[in-house]
C-alpha cells in the first residue's frame, strides 16, 4: 500500500494505482513528459505557421499601402508638373507679347511731342536753375 500512495501523491490517480499495482512509476512519468513535450512542440508550430501567416499578411498589406502612396505621389507630381508648364507658357508668352509690343515704332503725335518738349524744358530748368543741389 505503501507504494500506491505514493504514486497517488506524485500525481497518478487513485484508479491508475488501482488498476496497475506493478506498473513501474518512472514510466508513467517519462510518458507523462514526453505526451507534454509533444504538445508543446505541436503547439509550438501552429503558433509560428500563425506568426508566419500574419506577417505576410502585413508584409503584404505594407507592399500595397505603399504602392498606393507612391501612385498618388505620381499623380500629384504630374498634376504639379503640368500646372507649372502652363503657368511657364503662359509667362513666355506674355513676355512675347510685350517684347513684340517694345519693338514696333511708334511715332509721335504733335501732342504728344509738346508733351515732351514740355517736360525736356522743365527738366533743362530746374537741372540749371542756381542753388539746385
Amino acid at each position: 500500500m505503501r507504494r500506491g500512495v505514493a504514486r497517488y501523491r506524485r500525481g497518478l490517480s487513485r484508479a491508475d494505482v488501482m488498476t496497475n499495482p506493478d506498473r513501474p512509476l518512472a514510466d508513467d512519468v517519462v510518458e507523462a513528459a514526453i505526451a507534454r513535450v509533444l504538445d508543446a512542440e505541436h503547439a509550438a508550430r501552429d503558433a509560428v505557421s500563425d506568426a508566419e501567416r500574419t506577417a505576410a499578411a502585413m508584409a503584404e498589406s505594407a507592399r500595397a499601402t505603399a504602392r498606393a502612396i507612391a501612385e498618388r505621389t505620381e499623380r500629384r507630381i504630374r498634376a504639379v508638373r503640368a500646372a507649372f508648364e502652363a503657368h511657364a507658357a503662359a509667362e513666355v508668352a506674355a513676355l512675347d507679347a510685350a517684347a513684340a509690343e517694345a519693338s514696333v515704332r511708334h511715332d509721335f503725335t504733335p501732342e504728344e511731342l509738346a508733351q515732351l518738349d514740355a517736360a525736356v524744358a522743365t527738366l533743362a530748368a530746374r537741372l540749371t536753375e542756381t542753388g539746385a543741389a
